[in-house]
């Protein structure tokens, strides 16, 4: 029964970590250290005294980085793969009571697409603020990527079927845009 709440904190965490990496991995790791979560045996590293420093440390140069109005744009061409990477493993490490087949196949299709649909969406809309603002708006995009990252990774923990609920009308609200734009640049033979 377990593995009902599993999935949707793992979507909710595997989408949080396509606007900040290292926010829902800092957050796993505290919620499996205090035994507020229990992670998948394999992935119990993540609760580790090394992980906990680790997911820290590379949270504070994460969001430092994004406030560089150029710096944001590089770091987004080598988040992209790193958000779908922890995406995974955020979706994997909270179901434990799933069979390991499914778990991974569950991590990759959706935690590493969610991850990856929410960085590819951020970076796109930071690539926008850039050419409007040229480079000034961004430290606002950041701040709100920032706070969906961090409210959306405690929602998952205590509260994972509304988290999931909005993981799922956001990324569907994402793929309905993007659709959108492609038909509206669709060339019409003339």
């Amino acid at each position: 029964m377990e593995w009902l709440l599993g999935v949707p904190v793992g979507l909710a965490l595997s989408t949080a970590a396509g606007l900040r990496i290292f926010v829902p991995l800092l957050v796993t790791s505290i919620a499996a250290r205090s035994g507020y979560i229990t992670l998948t045996p394999g992935m119990t590293w993540i609760g580790s005294d090394a992980a906990l420093v680790a997911f820290a440390t590379a949270l504070v140069v994460e969001v430092s980085a994004y406030y560089v109005p150029w710096l944001d744009n590089v770091l987004d061409t080598i988040a992209t793969p790193v958000a779908t990477g922890a995406g995974i493993i955020a979706m994997a490490a909270v179901t434990p009571d799933l069979p390991p087949l499914i778990r991974w196949t569950l991590a990759i299709v959706a935690g590493g697409g969610a991850a990856g649909l929410a960085q590819v969406s951020a970076a796109l809309l930071r690539l926008k603020s850039t050419a409007l603002t040229a480079g000034t708006g961004n430290s606002v995009v950041a701040t709100a990527e920032l706070g969906g990252a961090i409210v959306l990774s405690l929602l998952a923990l205590l509260a994972p079927v509304l988290a999931a609920v909005a993981v799922v009308g956001l990324l569907a609200w994402l793929l309905r845009r993007a659709s959108r734009r492609r038909a509206s640049h669709r060339v019409t033979p003339g």
